[in-house]
C-alpha cells in the first residue's frame, strides 16, 4: 500500500513543491516545527542515534524515554512511529542504501506491533536543506519511494526537509533543524541538541566512516545499547587525512562543507585518531567478537556491563 497524507496517495511523479503545495497543513506542520528553538537534550532518559544508525522502542520501556540525533545537514532524520502500539524507531539516513534502510525500521517497528488490532504508521521526516549539489533533494525523493513501496499504509505526518529546512544567509544555504528527538512517552518531536552522543562516540563513527550499513544499536526487550562487533581493515591515508588543515577536511570530507556545525573537523580528527588507533578492531577491540554492552544505570545514564553478567 502507499505512502498517504491526509488518506490520499502521494503523486510521486510530480515535484516535490506540488505536494506541498497540494497540502498546505504540511508547510504550517514545518514552520511551526522550524519556530521552536532546539532544546538541549541531556543524557538521563536519552538514546543517542548516529548516523547510519537506528534505535526502536515503546512506551513501556523503562530505560529509554527519549530517541534523538543531530549534525544532519544533507541528511534525514526519520521517525516512524505506530500510533496503538506506540513503537518508535528513529534512524539517520545519509542516502547510502535508502530502500533496504526504510524495509529495515519498517520490520523493526511492525516486530512491537504485530499484536495491536488497532492504530496506523505514522513517519516524520526532518532534515536537508536547498545544497549545491541537490543531495537533499534525492534524499528526499528517496525515502518518499521507498515508504510508498511499502505494503502497509504509511502516513506522512511531519515534512521538514529541504526546501522546507532551508535558510539563506548572503548566498549561502544552511539547514534550519539540525537535529531532532522524540519522547517515545508522548510522542512528541521537537528541535534538539545532544552535549553528549556516546558512549563510545568514536567507535560508531569509525564504523560510519568505513562504509557500515545501517545497524540497530539497541535491544528494546533487554533494554541494552549493542555496539558492535564492528570490523574494518586499516583506514586508508589516514595519515595524509590527519596531517590535512581544517579547511582541507572540511572541503573533501563533507557532503556540504559551507553548512556545517562548527565542531565537524573536530569530530572528524577524532574518528579518524581513532581509526589510526584501532586499524584492526578484530585484535583490540573485540577480540571475543562480543558486543560492548551497554545498561542504564539508577541516575538514567549508560553504563558498560560485562558479557558473562547478562
Amino acid at each position: 500500500m502507499p505512502l498517504l497524507v491526509n488518506g490520499a496517495r502521494v503523486d510521486l511523479a510530480r515535484p516535490t513543491g506540488d505536494m506541498i503545495r497540494a497540502h498546505p497543513h504540511l508547510e504550517e506542520k514545518a514552520k511551526l516545527l522550524r519556530s521552536q528553538p532546539a532544546q538541549i537534550v541531556e543524557p538521563k532518559g536519552l538514546l543517542y542515534v548516529q548516523q547510519r544508525e537506528f534505535a526502536v522502542t515503546t512506551p513501556k520501556d523503562g530505560s529509554v524515554s527519549v530517541l534523538g540525533s543531530d549534525d544532519a545537514t544533507t541528511c534525514h532524520i526519520v521517525v516512524l512511529r505506530h500510533t496503538g502500539s506506540g513503537a518508535t524507531c528513529l534512524t539517520h539516513c545519509d542516502g547510502s542504501d535508502t530502500e533496504a534502510e526504510v524495509s529495515l525500521i519498517m520490520s523493526s517497528v511492525k516486530s512491537f506491533s504485530s499484536s495491536t488490532g488497532c492504530g496506523r504508521l505514522e513517519v516524520h521526516l526532518v532534515g536537508g536543506f536547498n545544497d549545491d549539489r541537490q543531495l537533499s533533494q534525492k534524499l528526499t525523493n528517496q525515502l518518499l519511494r521507498a515508504f510508498d513501496l511499502q505494503p502497509e499504509d504509511v502516513h506522512l505526518v511531519t515534512f521538514c526537509v529541504t526546501e522546507l529546512n532551508d535558510r539563506e544567509e548572503q548566498d549561502i544555504h544552511f539547514p534550519i533543524i539540525y537535529g531532532i528527538a522524540v519522547n517515545v512517552k508522548t510522542a512528541e518531536i521537537f528541535p534538539a541538541t545532544f552535549p553528549v552522543k556516546g558512549p563510545d562516540e568514536d567507535l560508531r563513527s569509525a564504523h560510519t566512516l568505513t562504509g557500515a550499513p545501517l545497524t540497530n544499536i539497541y535491544d528494546a526487550k533487554t533494554e541494552q545499547l549493542r555496539i558492535g562487533p564492528y570490523f574494518w581493515g586499516p583506514f586508508p591515508h589516514v595519515d595524509f587525512w590527519l596531517e590535512q588543515d581544517d579547511a582541507q577536511i572540511l572541503q573533501n570530507l563533507s557532503t556540504s562543507p559551507l553548512a556545517e556545525p562548527p565542531h565537524f573537523v573536530s569530530h572528524i580528527r577524532s574518528t579518524l585518531t581513532f581509526l589510526k588507533e584501532h586499524p584492526f578492531p578484530s585484535r583490540s577491540l573485540f577480540p571475543d567478537r562480543k558486543p560492548r554492552i551497554y545498561k542504564k544505570n539508577e541516575e538514567g545514564l549508560w553504563e558498560q556491563v560485562c558479557s558473562d553478567k547478562i
